[in-house]
């Protein structure tokens, strides 16, 4: 079997305000002409389909019209998708009925029997072949929420809290203890449904110990990364471990435990990570092989800098760019300057220098000097301290020099207008009691 693996496609995601549509909408026609020349034989998508829990319609549009249009040109392609964090479970698993008609499974949350025990058998979906015959299963299992887990691996029902007097007395992260439990729970059940000659595929939105961040992208599931999963839950029975959650590709201790990544990068911090997705290919009950297959940039991103504002002017200038590209084609930038002293119309020259250029400024930022501030010795009140006494500090905190002539003189024209303004709403207020 063959079987295509990808995660994190963020679809919707706002990027510093701008839209990334046309991106999305490229990547997933490169998918599909991916899955057809491939001939593959399933779809597995692990979680973070969304960027945000109530998505756009727009952003919904393109998950859909990928899967109907994938269904006309692969009739038998089996398509499995899990929640990640950043989706909403309940909205995955809404349309879930008619997407099975399409040869799609989509699994949005856990269920819990009255038994206290694992509803597995929902998370067990089977991988077939071209013959329409059942060659692996894979073992769908969706980002767990504290409030889903914790007090099921005690054997309780959700939000059972009690334990014996024994197990209090052992310092645990019961959130992750819970995250294990469902993980055995689902494996056990795999187990029993296989038949010989099946092969089992984990799919999991998860973070596991070891591997590595992109810091500036990827949202916390928990505060202080107690989340973290040991890659050793995965016992070697299970051929391929499908991972969603980290946006840098990667594997974990062993090449069937692997992360796909995110096809797009997220931020400009992941700029030079590798995109792409796995093409993983089974024979048997085990793993033959995996290939990870770059993904197209359809967009590019750059970055100039950090570096002083005559060096960056100068960069921006010899940028090349191509007049020909549509503008939602046109290149993301970022531009980071380092300033020793105040320059209040840095964004006006950093645009000039990019005037006529076919780039889209995205994100300008300043590095300041490191100034030392000294702690106030008396106490001061912002009365008495007052507006313009109070920005003079502010303004040397930053810049380690006194503001000048002409920028107090267009601090005190603001604070006018402000004081102008606030007068006018007195007055409409007197004269409409």
């Amino acid at each position: 079997m063959t079987l295509i693996h990808t995660a994190d496609w963020h679809l919707g995601q706002s990027f510093h305000g701008q839209e990334r549509h046309t991106e999305h909408r490229a990547f997933l026609d490169w998918l599909l002409e991916t899955l057809v020349e491939r001939d593959a034989d399933a779809l597995l998508v692990a979680g973070d389909i969304f960027d945000v829990v109530n998505p756009s319609l727009r952003a919904q549009e393109l998950l859909y019209d990928f899967i109907v249009t994938a269904h006309e040109r692969l009739p038998k392609l089996d398509i499995v998708m899990i929640a990640g964090n950043h989706d909403s479970g309940n909205r995955i698993e809404l349309p879930a009925p008619l997407m099975r008609r399409l040869g799609t499974h989509a699994l949005g949350r856990v269920n819990w029997l009255d038994d206290g025990q694992l509803d597995a058998e929902r998370l067990l979906v089977p991988l077939t072949d071209s013959d329409a015959q059942t060659r692996a299963w894979c073992l769908a299992l969706p980002f767990l929420r504290p409030a889903e887990v914790t007090g099921h691996h005690l054997g309780g029902k959700p939000g059972d809290q009690e334990e014996s007097a024994e197990s209090a007395k052992t310092p645990r992260n019961e959130y992750v203890e819970g995250i294990t439990h469902v993980h055995q729970q689902l494996f056990a059940a795999a187990r029993e449904r296989r038949e010989p000659g099946q092969a089992l595929v984990a799919m999991s939105h998860a973070h596991l110990h070891g591997a590595q961040v992109s810091e500036s992208s990827e949202r916390p599931i928990v505060i202080g990364g107690e989340e973290s999963i040991s890659a050793g839950l995965f016992p070697a029975e299970i051929a391929y471990v499908a991972l969603g959650h980290l946006h840098r590709a990667q594997q974990v201790g062993e090449p069937r435990i692997r992360y796909s990544g995110s096809p797009l990068p997220l931020d400009f911090s992941e700029v030079d990570y590798p995109h792409q997705v796995v093409e993983v290919r089974l024979s048997g009950d085990a793993l033959h092989g995996t290939e990870t297959i770059p993904v197209p940039r359809p967009v590019a991103m750059q970055r100039i800098g950090p570096a002083p504002l005559d060096a960056v002017l100068a960069s921006l200038a010899a940028l090349e760019d191509d007049p020909a590209l549509p503008r939602e084609r046109w290149p993301w930038l970022q531009v980071s300057v380092m300033l020793d002293a105040p320059v209040p119309d840095l964004r006006a020259r950093v645009e000039a220098a990019l005037d006529g250029k076919a780039m889209r400024l995205l994100r300008l930022t300043r590095r300041l000097p490191d100034i030392d501030r000294e702690a106030p010795k008396t106490r001061v009140t912002l009365e008495e301290m007052g507006p313009q006494r109070l920005f003079e500090l502010t303004w040397k905190a930053h810049w380690g020099e006194p503001p000048g002539p002409d920028v107090m003189a267009d601090f005190n024209q603001l604070q006018q207008q402000v004081l102008d303004s606030d007068a006018t709403d007195d007055a409409r207020a007197e004269s409409h009691p």
